[in-house]
């Protein structure tokens, strides 16, 4: 299988030999794994070595009452603690008691360590104060159209800024590769999906994936006694992308208490299945406030899981392209008119599969009235006039 480099990848590279734990985290099979191999390779020096943590000969390494003991463990893979070392350890949550041997070496030794876990629910909470001041984090995503093209070996310049998506879009470009973003739409971004040559294949990776999640995250790190009803919600919640979360209704709906059902949030929110979206905090007059949306890791997810419409699937994909670095809200009237989208309470952001004159009309009002900077229209199909962007250059 060819390897391709993601953008998290020049990010990271630029920490190779600062004084600093570089660690990946993001939901599995995102890439974590394949972007340190990568990684790995580009360090010119035997002096290193790549550890799988599920394994569990590799654990006994780190399972050792002194800590200088694993020095002598790293020996046997031609590790010396004395020179320049790199020690990339995968999957890390396997072992909870690995954080305080990690910062021993790290400060007693001349090692850096690049650490990958596939649960933010595990590593935020433990390495907060563990490595205070020693780790740099970074999040893995399912690939965004920009990296699914790159996959397909496919070429195309994505502008930066809103203004220029919208200057510059370009309608021959937009035929060239519209087939393309409607596969992205239909099967999401996991690299093994891309990567399936036939729809079944990639159906069927989907599925393995969820069952991956499902087994590893949900039944080793939830502290849920009926898993099954942890399944419902998450069922439930699909048929519901994009929309205000009712807790009361869902509650009621699946049977369970309201602290159950925000622990379940909670839970997949911090094991990156789900997003909630806050609604818009400036205080204006008549806007709804508390309740938030929900959005999903991957739109492939969705489809192979839930019936819902094109719309909704297109928006999910909007989300997960702009929530990146930078701060998302929503915003609703109770007189109407909303904007699905305000990024760092500046730019205004309306999804619909056919954009209309009156869609970028009410936007513009609303945008005005919230004192926004900027407006714009996402519309799957091809829209010239100004203040529209073609969802696939996003």
């Amino acid at each position: 299988m060819p390897l391709y480099k993601r953008k998290l990848f020049k990010d990271i590279q630029r920490w190779i030999d600062k004084k600093a734990i570089v660690v990946v985290t993001g939901m599995r099979r995102v890439g974590k794994t394949t972007l340190f191999r990568m990684l790995y390779d580009e360090i010119k020096t035997a002096n290193k070595v790549f550890l799988d943590l599920e394994n569990p000969l590799i654990q006994k390494v780190f399972q050792e009452e002194s800590y200088e003991n694993i020095t002598s463990n790293l020996q046997q893979f031609g590790i010396d603690v004395k020179k320049k070392a790199y020690l990339f350890l995968d999957e890390i949550q396997t072992i909870p008691s690995i954080i305080p041997a990690i910062k021993y070496l790290f400060d007693h030794h001349p090692i850096q360590f690049f650490l990958t876990g596939s649960s933010s629910f595990y590593l935020k909470n433990l390495f907060s104060e563990s490595l205070a001041g020693r780790k740099i984090l970074f999040e893995l995503y399912p690939l965004d159209f920009e990296e699914f093209l790159t996959f397909k070996n496919i070429q195309k310049e994505f502008y930066s800024s809103f203004k220029e998506k919208d200057a510059l879009k370009n309608e021959i470009g937009y035929q060239k590769i519209i087939k393309l973003y409607e596969e992205y739409l239909e099967f999401g971004g996991f690299p093994q999906v891309v990567l399936a040559e036939t729809k079944e294949e990639k159906r069927k990776w989907l599925e393995d994936i969820f069952k991956s999640y499902f087994e590893h995250e949900v039944r080793t790190l939830a502290d849920i006694k009926d898993v099954r009803v942890l399944r419902d919600v998450m069922l439930l919640l699909m048929q519901r992308t994009g929309t205000k979360l009712n807790i009361n209704n869902i509650s009621e709906e699946i049977g369970i208490s309201r602290p159950t059902l925000y622990a379940y949030l909670s839970f997949l929110e911090a094991t990156y299945f789900i997003n909630l979206l806050s609604p818009f905090s400036r205080k204006v007059g008549q806007e709804v406030s508390g309740a938030k949306k929900v959005y999903f890791c991957d739109t492939g997810i969705l489809n192979a899981f839930a019936q819902i419409s094109s719309g909704a699937i297109l928006e999910n994909a909007i989300f997960q392209a702009v929530r990146k670095n930078a701060h998302l809200s929503y915003y609703e009237r109770r007189t109407g008119g909303e904007i699905d989208f305000i990024i760092n309470k500046k730019v205004a952001l309306e999804v619909k599969e056919t954009g209309t004159s009156s869609d970028a009309h009410k936007l513009k009002q609303l945008s005005l009235d919230l004192k926004l900077k900027e407006g714009y229209v996402i519309t799957k199909k091809f829209k010239k006039e100004k203040g529209f962007i073609c969802a696939c250059d996003m």
